[in-house]
């Protein structure tokens, strides 16, 4: 059964993936944001469903301009997931520049990349932050700094919260909750020593995945500045958590 379903749905995939290089190569440099984000967002529902997960998205997201969304982090396909509701820019850790072919798509994309241990890396981040918040967009943070299995929520890093606090955006706080044929479940969760390839494996090999996205109550710009960046964390952290140990 596992080979069965892994060798179409793999087949289908790289297609789809080498269909988005090609997108984001020849055409997102020559057209404009609501062109590129509209583009996104239904390339990443059919990649959803040659993966075989569904989602089921709950809450209020927000609709338009620029914001900052803070969400827990299981696997490399969240990015894809927060992408079939709106287009973000997101801030992902440098290594992930280097995978084959997705790597090259996330940054073709549009994506913050940052060199984790490097003295100004923050700073650096910060200015794309502001230069993103400019024209309109979404920025997607992770701000656990990892993945982790999605049944529960490590802490926040608050770093990264302060360019969107200076500039004035609202935050708003995501959860992921992944479920395998019904049940809450890490069979997908991309953590540990695993490779992107037996991730991949365990992926396409099965059937039944799904994800609940839930978009959590927005905290406005002017809440932000009045709290500040580690109470803001810290409160993000916890309606996250809130959201992801109740099912």
């Amino acid at each position: 059964m596992t080979v069965l379903l892994f060798v179409p749905r793999a087949v289908f995939l790289i297609i789809w993936l080498l269909l988005g290089l090609m997108l984001v190569s020849l055409f997102f440099p020559y057209c404009g944001l609501a062109a590129r984000s509209a583009i996104t967002v239904r390339w990443s529902r059919i990649l959803l469903f040659f993966c075989g997960v569904r989602v089921k998205v709950s809450g209020k997201p927000i609709s338009r301009g620029p914001a900052l969304w803070v969400v827990n982090h299981v696997s490399w396909l969240d990015i894809f997931i927060i992408d079939s509701v709106r287009s973000v820019s997101f801030i992902a850790k440098s290594e992930i520049r280097h995978w084959p072919v997705i790597g090259w798509l996330v940054a073709g994309s549009g994506t913050v990349f940052i060199e984790r241990g490097h003295r100004h890396a923050v700073r650096a981040v910060g200015q794309q932050m502001k230069t993103r918040f400019e024209r309109g967009e979404i920025v997607g943070l992770f701000p656990e700094g990892t993945t982790s299995p999605g049944c529960d929520v490590a802490p926040f890093h608050s770093s990264l919260f302060d360019p969107a606090i200076r500039v004035n955006v609202d935050i708003q706080p995501l959860a992921l909750r992944f479920f395998h044929r019904g049940q809450r479940s890490d069979y997908v969760a991309f953590v540990g020593e695993q490779t992107l390839l037996q991730n991949m494996w365990r992926l396409l090999g099965t059937t039944g995945v799904s994800v609940e996205l839930e978009f959590l109550d927005v905290m406005s710009s002017d809440y932000c500045a009045q709290h500040g960046r580690a109470k803001v964390a810290a409160h993000a952290h916890h309606v996250v958590r809130q959201a992801i140990v109740r099912r």
